[in-house]
């Protein structure tokens, strides 16, 4: 392999020259440093670079590979070619997709095509390690094979994808089936759609434009339950989405980030195809897949999905009159930072925020008024259960009373302080 070839030299000593022997050094490095030049350009040293892409566009796809193994310098000229826009056009086909090409022989032919630029990209970048390499293919693919191309030209790539891995038959199929139930096949459309569609690209709004096509066309809570197999959490063990973790028992960040982030993708992004009420009536419905989440994990993820959504999610509450419902999901916002050691400042800002919602000053204290109240409520439930609960169910319960209250204290120490700085 190239990294165990010896590449220690033996170092001689600088000679000194007398002047009349200058001009013949001279001549004698130049000569040496043209032939060099020679050996790795070959006769295409003597061609101007443009009339060397203009033979190139004469090479098969399978020629243009081999000439690429001539040199390192021939290589490098190849790749800026396939970068060019008329190596592009040449090279990457623009209508493979065409679904009158029905013949198969034509069909086996692109595919053959295909195979051989392929060879091509692994021949022209053969010198390169392999992660610059990848970087190199990935580069040459995304800014040629759909760069430019409007909305309706994407959304005609992806009609041509689904009716060709049959990818809304077997959405249709995971989102009608019990959760789970279908398990090989939520895993094989979770795979497609992150390294196909969603994964690889560079800025957001390409992301988010996908991700659009692949949830539109159904109701939202097919919706989330799609969200939920694309993002969700995986054993570790098999890759499988793992249906009960957010029913269970409390999860950690990793589990929810992914959900969390393709939340905010779609809100930060601002497409016109997603409103506000459209985010919160999805973080609704995920909240309920395959069913009812404990209201800590809820917490949790609109935590990370971060302030903006969290807020607007908290607000249409407020404007809902569900002041009930909000004071106990500021107590478990408050028991989550104190978990996962945010910043309990946060939280008491952001029921601070909140609670400017209300319309009047009454339904405002009668808001504050239920955090307090609901902080000793779900103390109460959580003292009844590690009372009856098993010896293992115990220890967790008991290090989630210990939490809530250690919440409790913070939070309370930092309206406090927030009250006293409002006062001075």
């Amino acid at each position: 392999m190239a990294s165990r070839i010896n590449t220690s030299f033996t170092r001689i000593p600088k000679q000194k020259h007398r002047c009349s022997n200058r001009r013949s050094s001279y001549f004698s490095s130049k000569r040496d440093s043209d032939s060099q030049h020679l050996s790795t350009l070959g006769s295409f040293k003597a061609l101007p670079l443009e009339v060397f892409q203009i033979i190139l566009n004469y090479l098969s796809v399978r020629d243009v590979g081999m000439l690429s193994l001539a040199s390192k310098t021939v290589s490098r000229v190849i790749i800026n070619y396939i970068e060019t826009s008329s190596g592009s056009k040449r090279l990457l086909l623009q209508d493979f997709h065409n679904l009158e090409l029905s013949d198969r022989r034509q069909d086996f032919t692109i595919l053959e095509y295909y195979r051989s630029l392929g060879v091509l990209f692994k021949r022209c970048t053969l010198l390169l390690p392999t992660k610059e390499r990848l970087k190199c293919i990935h580069r040459i693919l995304s800014e040629t094979l759909t760069a430019g191309w409007d909305d309706r030209e994407c959304q005609r790539v992806y009609n041509f994808l689904c009716e060709l891995t049959n990818l809304s038959r077997k959405m249709q199929t995971v989102v009608c089936s019990k959760p789970g139930s279908a398990r090989k096949l939520e895993l094989r459309i979770r795979l497609f759609c992150r390294n196909v569609l969603l994964d690889h690209w560079i800025h957001q709004s390409d992301s988010a434009f996908w991700l659009t096509r692949i949830l539109k066309p159904w109701p939202m809570v097919n919706q989330a339950r799609l969200l939920y197999i694309i993002f969700g959490p995986t054993s570790p063990q098999d890759g499988l989405v793992v249906w009960q973790k957010m029913t269970e028992a409390p999860t950690d960040e990793p589990s929810l980030k992914g959900l969390a982030d393709a939340i905010k993708l779609l809100y930060d992004t601002g497409t016109r195809e997603w409103t506000a009420d459209d985010i919160i009536s999805l973080i609704d419905e995920l909240s309920v897949v395959p069913r009812e989440w404990l209201l800590e994990n809820n917490a949790h993820l609109l935590i990370l999905s971060g302030n903006n959504i969290c807020f607007t999610f908290m607000a249409s509450k407020a404007v809902n009159g569900r002041a009930l419902e909000l004071a106990r999901l500021v107590v478990f916002l408050a028991l989550v930072c104190e978990k996962e050691l945010y910043c309990m400042d946060w939280a008491v800002r952001m029921m601070q925020r909140v609670s400017h919602v209300f319309s009047t000053p009454a339904e405002r204290v009668n808001f504050l008024e239920n955090v307090a109240n609901t902080f000793a409520c779900v103390t109460m439930e959580m003292l009844q259960s590690v009372m009856s609960g098993g010896l293992e169910e115990d220890n967790r319960g008991f290090l989630s009373l210990f939490h809530l209250v250690q919440a409790q204290a913070s939070f309370h120490k930092e309206v406090l302080r927030v009250a006293l700085d409002a006062a001075s």
